[in-house]
Order: C-alpha cells, then sequence, then structure tokens
C-alpha cells in the first residue's frame, strides 16, 4: 500500500485591515492620533494654535508616525511570509537582492560620487584660475615695486610698462602708483572700483595686501562683482609709497578662466545676506543641470575698513568639457589618434555592459546553480572577511570547473595583487619622502631671497629638471667690498646629489674665509671632498671673487662650463673664458696631482657695464623637439646683443629665448645660471672707449 503525503500545515488565518485598527494597540493609536490632527488642522484655520495645543499636536504627530511604522513592519511580515512560502521564491529574491538591488544601489552611488567628485574638482579648478589671477596681480605689483625702488625718477614710466605688460592677458587691469606726499602714477581704466586715496589705516601694520574686493551689484541684493587687488609697499615699511594693481574678474577673465579650466562662473552672491542669494540661486538654476553645478566660497575685504566677509561663487560646467579638459593632460596616444583616457572610458562602458548581462544571465540561471552558489558565496564571503581583517595571505578553496571557479582564482590573484599593491604603495611613499626631504634640503641650500650687493646687480636662477637636481650656487661676502660667487654641477641626482650639495656649501663657506684665492680654495675642496664622493660621482664648478676696490675678478674653473664675460662697449661681443681645470671628487689614483697642476686662475679687469654670466650645462644643452641643442654660442650672442639690461631682464630674456626654442620639448637637465652687471658705484671707474 502506498504512502499518502503528509498533508501541509495550514498557515495561520491572518487579521483584517479592520481587525488590525480596531483590535490592536498600534491601530488605536493611529485612529486617535489622526483624529487629533484632524481636529487642530480645523482649528489652526480658523485661529492661531495655544502653546499647550502645539505641544499636545506634536505628540500626536509621534504617535501617528509610531503607528505607521508598526503598520508597515507587520505588512512585511505579512508579505514575507506569503511570497517566501516556497524555496524557489526564496532563491529569487535572494538573487534579486544579492544581484539587483546592489547593482542599482552601487551605480546610484557611482552616479552621485561621480558628481560629488566633478563638483568638487569644477570647485578646485576654478579656485585654482581665480588665485592663478591673484598671482599675476601680486606679481606684476611686486615687480613695479622693484623698480620704482631702484629708480624712483622713472616710476610713471615703470607703471606704463608693467600696465602694458599686463594688459595683454587682462584688458581691465590697472595699475596705480601712490606716491608719499599724495600723489599718483595711473595707468588703466579704473572703471572696477574707484582709484585708491592712499594706504588705508588697516593695512598700515602689514606688508601688503592681495585678495578680492566685493563690489555690489545695483539691483541685485545679496550679488556682488569681484576685484582681484593687490597692493604692495615700495621701500621699508612703505616708506616710498605703494604700488596697486585692479583686475576686474569681468567676463574677458572669466572666458579666460572657463578656456583655461573648464568651469564658468554664473553669480557672487554675499553671504551676509543669505536669504536673498539662495532666492536668486535657486531661480536661477537649471533643474535639468543637477551633475553640472557646484558651489565655491572665497574670502572678500572691504577696502577702507579691512572687514572680511565670504562670498558664495556659483559655478556651471559641462561633464563632457570638464572631462575633455581634464583628460586632454594624458599625452598617451593609443590608436589612430585614440587617448589613452578615451580608451579607458570606452573599456569602462564595455564592462558595465557586460556586467549587465552577466547580471541577467546569474538570474535566468540561478535556481540550477543554487547548491554550488550557496557554497561558493559562502566560501567568498569568508574570504572578503578575511581580506577586510587586513589578511591577503588567504585563498579560496573552490575545486568547481566553472565560472564559480573562475572567479575564486580572480579573488585570490586580486588578494595577491592587492598584497603585492600594498607593499609598492609602501615603497612609494617612502621615495616620496625621501625625495621631499631632498628637496626641502636642496631649496635651504640656494641663496633665499635677492643679493643686495653695492656695486652689482645680482640676479640667479635654479629650474631643477626633476624634483631634486643637482645643481647649485651661492654668495658668499667677504667683506665690504669683496663678493665671492659659487656655481656648481653634482653629477646625478636624488637625495645623494642634494647631500654632496651640502657638504659642498659647507666646505666652501668654511674655506672662502681662508683662502682668498680661487685656485687655492678650489684645491682644497677637491682635497677634503674626494674623499666622501662614491666612485660614480664628481662635481664641476666655477668660484669668482669679485673686488670692487680693485676692479678685478679672479676665478678657476674646475670642467664647468665657460665664463661668459661682456665688455662695455665691447664691439668684439661676448667672450668666453675657460681657463684649464679638472672636474672636483675623482677617486682614481693620482687624480688630486692632476687637479692641482691643470687648475689655474684668470684674472679679469672690471667697469662699470660690464656683464658676468656663469650657468651649468642645462642652459647651453638645453633640446628642441630636434635634438638640437641651444649653444654656448646663441648665449654669447644673446648676452652680446642685450647686455645694456639690467641683470633682472637679461635673465628673463635669456629665459624667454630658451623657453622659444625649446618649445613643447621636456627639460632633461637642470637649468641654473648667475647674472653679475657692473652698476654704478665709487669704486668701480668708467671705462675709457679705446
Amino acid at each position: 500500500m502506498a504512502r499518502r503525503p503528509l498533508p501541509r500545515p495550514a498557515a495561520a488565518p491572518q487579521p483584517t485591515a479592520r481587525a488590525l485598527l480596531l483590535r490592536t494597540w498600534p491601530g488605536r493609536v493611529f485612529i486617535g492620533a489622526a483624529a487629533v490632527k484632524f481636529v487642530f488642522a480645523i482649528w489652526r484655520v480658523a485661529a492661531d494654535l495655544p502653546a499647550a495645543a502645539r505641544v499636545v499636536s506634536g505628540g500626536a504627530t509621534i504617535a501617528l508616525a509610531v503607528a505607521l511604522v508598526m503598520f508597515v513592519w507587520r505588512l512585511f511580515v505579512q508579505v514575507k511570509r506569503r511570497l517566501l512560502w516556497r524555496v524557489r521564491r526564496k532563491l529569487i529574491l535572494s538573487y534579486i537582492f544579492i544581484g539587483v538591488i546592489p547593482s542599482l544601489l552601487i551605480l546610484v552611488f557611482f552616479l552621485f560620487a561621480g558628481s560629488l567628485v566633478f563638483m568638487n574638482v569644477s570647485a578646485y579648478l576654478f579656485r585654482d584660475g581665480y588665485e592663478k589671477v591673484i598671482e599675476d596681480a601680486r606679481v606684476s605689483a611686486q615687480a613695479a615695486a622693484m623698480e620704482i625702488v631702484r629708480e624712483p625718477a622713472r616710476a610713471a614710466e615703470t607703471i606704463d610698462r608693467v600696465h602694458r605688460i599686463r594688459s595683454d592677458g587682462y584688458p581691465d587691469v590697472s595699475v596705480g602708483y601712490l606716491a608719499p606726499d599724495g600723489t599718483s602714477v595711473l595707468a588703466g581704466p579704473w572703471k572696477a572700483l574707484p582709484v585708491p586715496d592712499g594706504v588705508p589705516p588697516w593695512l598700515a601694520a602689514r606688508d601688503g595686501f592681495q585678495g578680492a574686493i566685493g563690489v555690489p551689484v545695483k539691483d541685485a541684493a545679496g550679488e556682488e562683482d569681484l576685484v582681484v587687488r593687490t597692493l604692495v609697499k615700495v621701500g621699508p615699511g612703505g616708506a616710498a609709497g605703494a604700488v596697486v594693481v585692479d583686475i576686474p574678474l569681468d567676463e574677458q577673465v572669466l572666458h579666460q578662466v572657463y578656456v583655461n579650466t573648464g568651469v564658468r562662473l554664473e553669480n557672487v552672491f554675499d553671504t551676509r545676506e543669505e536669504s536673498a542669494a539662495a532666492t536668486r540661486g535657486s531661480q536661477g538654476g537649471r533643474s535639468a543641470a543637477f551633475f553640472e553645478n557646484s558651489l565655491a566660497r572665497v574670502n572678500v575685504f572691504d577696502w577702507k575698513t579691512g572687514g572680511e566677509h565670504h562670498d558664495t561663487l556659483v559655478l556651471a560646467y559641462r561633464l563632457r568639457d570638464l572631462y575633455s579638459h581634464l583628460s586632454s593632460a594624458q599625452a598617451i596616444v593609443v590608436r589612430d589618434g585614440m587617448r589613452l583616457s578615451d580608451a579607458l572610458l570606452y573599456f569602462l562602458i564595455v564592462v558595465g555592459v557586460l556586467f549587465l548581462i552577466i547580471e541577467a544571465a546569474a538570474l535566468t540561471m540561478g535556481l540550477a546553480l543554487a547548491r554550488s552558489i550557496t557554497s561558493s558565496v559562502h566560501e567568498l564571503f569568508m574570504g572578503t572577511e578575511r581580506v577586510r581583517q587586513g589578511d591577503f595571505t588567504h585563498r579560496i578553496d573552490i575545486q568547481s570547473k566553472d565560472q564559480l571557479g573562475e572567479l575564486a582564482d580572480s579573488f585570490n590573484q586580486m588578494t595577491g595583487s592587492i598584497e603585492n599593491l600594498l607593499q609598492t604603495a609602501a615603497e612609494k611613499k617612502r621615495l616620496e619622502e625621501e625625495l621631499r626631504i631632498a628637496r626641502q634640503i636642496q631649496m635651504s641650500l640656494l641663496p633665499r631671497g635677492p643679493l643686495d650687493f653695492p656695486g652689482l646687480g645680482v640676479t640667479a636662477l635654479c629650474v631643477p629638471a626633476r624634483e631634486v637636481g643637482g645643481d647649485y650656487y651661492d654668495f658668499f661676502p667677504l667683506g665690504p667690498k669683496r663678493l665671492g660667487v659659487l656655481i656648481a654641477d653634482v653629477s646625478g641626482k636624488g637625495t645623494s646629489a642634494a647631500l654632496y650639495m651640502a657638504e659642498l656649501k659647507g666646505l666652501v663657506l668654511s674655506l672662502s674665509q681662508i683662502y682668498q684665492s680661487p685656485r687655492q680654495l678650489l684645491i682644497e675642496v677637491n682635497r677634503i671632498i674626494s674623499d666622501n664622493l662614491d666612485t660614480r660621482s664628481f662635481i664641476t664648478m666655477t668660484y669668482a671673487v669679485i673686488d670692487l676696490d680693485a676692479c678685478v675678478m679672479t676665478f678657476a674653473r674646475a670642467g664647468h662650463t665657460p665664463v661668459v664675460f661682456l665688455k662695455d662697449g665691447d664691439v668684439r661681443g661676448a667672450q668666453s673664458l675657460l681657463p684649464n681645470g679638472l672636474v672636483v671628487g675623482l677617486r682614481i689614483p693620482g687624480a688630486h696631482e692632476k687637479f692641482v697642476e691643470l687648475l689655474e686662475e684668470q684674472r679679469i679687469d672690471l667697469a662699470r657695464g660690464d656683464v658676468i654670466a656663469l650657468y651649468t650645462d642645462g642652459i647651453t644643452e638645453a633640446m628642441d623637439a630636434r635634438s638640437d641643442l641651444f649653444g654656448d654660442a646663441r648665449l654669447s650672442r644673446l648676452i652680446a646683443e642685450h647686455g645694456h639690461l639690467d641683470a633682472a631682464d637679461l635673465r628673463e630674456r635669456i629665459l624667454r629665448e630658451i623657453e622659444a626654442f625649446v618649445g613643447q620639448a621636456d627639460q632633461h637637465d637642470d637649468m641654473t645660471m648667475i647674472l653679475i652687471k657692473v652698476e654704478t658705484a665709487a669704486a668701480v671707474p668708467e671705462r675709457v672707449a679705446v
């Protein structure tokens, strides 16, 4: 006799909606709270509610919310009992909650995360462009102030020249010099802000000012226009007046910022008038551009009182334009003009599509793979837990030869890759820290600030090709009218070069006070430092002593580049002086004796207007895209043609020529140069033309 299957136990009867409302305490609370809210709503229409009634109304709102939560929970329990009675439904819902819902959440997460990233990036890019405008204004004001200190009688020419140069990039820029006697020299329209009548009292104790001035917009409550203003005091404590530069953030400037950053400034609101700003901001917003707007905040000052407040900047951008602007820096071309960033974007799109296809296939095959999936998911879960706890050595052991087995292999490879990436990241962090320390060491070696030596106009520059370079220069005052000048190039890059530079600086600083002869100083430097350099390192250097009392420069050259010397009025042009000398620090037998034998010392007479140039090979070996060198001859010709300029202008002229020659080619070596021009001084006589 066949066994009959046992009947399925009947499900417990479920209460009706009426029973839930009238026979349970959540239903009774819901009815009572709803009645109270209805009565108070009619009362509020007729008159204002007293304080006690408002308290009761708030309690009724809380009770209503609690009752609704209980009803939702009971509804969830009933749906769960009815829908999840069969295992098949459980598996389907499990796959939905495991695969579909997390995928949608990830999609929403990345959409909002991408929006947040683009908002922050847009604000950062605009802030960077905004700060560049402030920096341009500060540089212009500082340049004008330095020129006026040097030549007060030509203040008007200086202001006009600075305005002419800066107006190429900022057509409405205004430049003014406020003299101590109350007069002023002005250039520019001054249409955004009135011409300042002097330095305001709140800037009396400060060195200067740079920032934005807010100008309220007429008939627009809460809106402001911004004007970048920079004030640099002339002379000690502003005794010789001040230079003011104004750059209005008008349409031309904002368009240039948009071209450079891909972000457009839509409006500026004064945060002190939040209600008006919020109203106009909501009216001016675009409902379809939720992902194309962002906000930034800048500090704004009141020029008369010095009061400071914040302005909110409403920025707008297009995702495509902003992404194109960011990806334009990617210079790697994969194929047929396609950049690597575009290829990766297409790759991500393909991966996303494949992800959706796999999700659909997983839902279709879920029931057939239920048993293998549950065990595999458990293993994966345990593996992810071990990874979350920091155990990247854990590996998943799944023997099935299907997609889940490959997923386990991918997980194992991923954990192995993460372990390697963590080690690589630690090593990279160590190297970055080493480079940071080396950079600090190198910057601390170089002179800080301009050199003020009566009778000489001195300017210098050092442009490392990488984070840390091997070039070094320094000045050593040896008396009221004597100056030691050193330029050196340490072979190699990185921390070792910076440390050798530090050792060289200490040696020359101490030996320059002992040895008056450059030749003797270099001999002693070679003797000491050759025991400390490794066999792969050496130093080229030139050391010169300028004696303004004797009007003579004495120098010695240890394997370094030539010294370019231009006599004032000499029709033959600039000379390249090349006294013999071996590099410093060679660790080979007999190297020091050979160094002493070859090293020569040369003297040249100085007169007013003479130009002396010391440089490293990074200047003359600068290469263009065709690998042609800038060359010593071109540098000498530039110095001869523009030797009538002061040292600073001559330096800028040479830099512009090098930049024009190099073009888009990368800098492959450090560039260091010292320019010295003999100026008018009692101890330096005029050279009589022959």
